[in-house]
């Protein structure tokens, strides 16, 4: 989850708020591509999560983590919760369950994203074995129940923890025992930015397919291929999920502006201290309803940032549908988007694609991945077949771009975690089944042994 923002500048029209977002319009050669992935810290001696606190908690890891990289704390409440880099490219923060996490820099490539969560990991596992940990790339937490799972001492955490259970049934679920990898893109124009959000919504669920990899909760198979994806159907449907304003032909950031509008809030922050906010809207902030209080641009920039709709928009496009996992789909998950969408004659394809997957056969689909993953229904397809598809031109779209390292390869290895899913026909998480029926003779501490870094 992003990092609050503080920015006292008062909002005094409807324009800000759009303008929030519009300004994030970009010439094509200043694009950029951030990745942020989430891992499990637990301790090698047992497979136990690590709780915050003690010589060998979360706190000491980023303790250790501040001493090797330099970077700033992040306090809250006296606690440190994060650390940001000095020029603020790139930070580690905390979910509420524990889960590490980098929000990487935006960078050029997809090499030096790959480079960058290298080098996040090697260090990040030098500071670990001193304290006996290790970390497990998956999209769901796969041995701990809810009550054995530690909570991070965040101030914002514990207003969304009273609030989840009010709106959904799998939010706490959501905050305290999910990962995720995500990347973050730009857009050039608003209609630039129409066209990418609604290719991503679209085939947000195809991602969700190809990526999942949470077949486990509290140490036994779950059901599902992606637990994940399925806790997102119902979290918090407000302000979470597919919504179909996005895919209208007229959808542009004033429309997204009024959907963030009528959303609840959370939080607003004030010298440190948060005040609880989930009975407003922010329109009705605007309106007056917290006497004394005038509404800022950090404070909506907080907002739109705890906004979890399938695909985010902000100043970039937030890919918000893959489960967590091995370090290798860190990179292959930009490697995917930027693929499809940073390209022209690829972005016009993928557009093609799916064009006659409408509202309600995307809504089928992302109701169908978590169970069926690449056998869901895509319209008249299957999930696998668009899959095909869209991987033919997530390549053709990074040969186009041509962005080569200093051997002269291009960013198309990175697609290859994604290659194996699609010509095997066969999920992540589908491996970790057979896995678990066979050789771990259903055991999932072996998960730790054969998956943990």
């Amino acid at each position: 989850m992003a990092r609050d923002t503080t920015d006292n500048t008062p909002l005094e029209n409807y324009d800000q708020l759009v303008h929030a977002l519009s300004d994030g319009c970009k010439p094509k050669d200043e694009w950029r591509i951030g990745t942020e992935h989430e891992k499990f810290a637990y301790y090698r001696s047992d497979f136990s999560p690590v709780p915050y606190e003690g010589d060998r908690g979360i706190k000491a890891l980023l303790e250790g983590m501040q001493a090797k990289t330099g970077w700033e704390p992040i306090v809250d409440a006296g606690n440190i919760i994060g650390l940001v880099a000095h020029d603020g490219m790139g930070a580690i923060s905390l979910e509420p369950g524990g889960q590490f996490e980098l929000s990487g820099a935006p960078l050029e490539t997809i090499h030096e994203t790959c480079r960058e969560s290298n080098k996040h990991l090697r260090q990040v596992q030098e500071v670990a074995d001193e304290l006996g940990m290790g970390f497990l790339g998956l999209g769901g937490s796969p041995k701990w129940t809810f009550a054995e799972t530690p909570q991070m001492p965040k101030s914002r955490y514990d207003i969304m923890r009273a609030y989840m259970p009010k709106v959904g049934t799998q939010g706490l679920d959501m905050m305290h025992r999910t990962c995720t990898i995500q990347v973050n893109l730009d857009f050039g124009s608003e209609d630039d930015m129409r066209r990418k959000m609604q290719v991503s919504t679209k085939l947000q669920a195809v991602a969700s397919a190809l990526f999942a990899n949470s077949p486990f909760t509290d140490g036994k198979p779950n059901g599902l291929l992606s637990w994940r994806s399925d806790i997102w159907r119902d979290t918090d449907n407000q302000r979470a999920g597919l919504h179909e304003f996005v895919l209208e032909p007229d959808f542009g950031f004033a429309k997204y502006v009024d959907w963030a509008l009528s959303c609840p809030m959370y939080f607003i922050s004030r010298d440190g201290v948060y005040r609880d906010c989930t009975h407003i809207t922010f329109q009705q902030f605007l309106d007056g309803a917290l006497e004394g209080e005038v509404p800022n641009e950090g404070d909506w920039q907080n907002h739109i940032s705890t906004l979890f709709p399938d695909v985010r928009l902000k100043k970039f496009i937030e890919m918000r549908g893959a489960d967590g996992g091995p370090w290798r789909r860190i990179c292959a998950l930009p490697a995917f988007w930027v693929g499809l969408l940073y390209d022209d004659a690829a972005l016009d394809e993928a557009e093609a694609l799916c064009a006659d997957l409408d509202y309600d056969a995307v809504r089928a689909m992302r109701e169908a991945v978590p169970a069926k993953g690449l056998a869901a229904p895509a319209g008249k397809r299957t999930v696998l077949d668009v899959a095909k598809d869209a991987m033919a031109i997530a390549h053709r779209g990074l040969n186009a771009r041509n962005r080569l390292n200093q051997s002269g390869v291009n960013e198309t290895h990175f697609l290859g975690p994604l290659d194996e899913v699609v010509a095997l026909k066969e999920t992540q998480a589908e491996r970790l089944l057979k896995q678990f029926r066979s050789n771990w003779d259903s055991d999932i501490d072996h998960i730790f042994e054969e998956y943990g870094y």
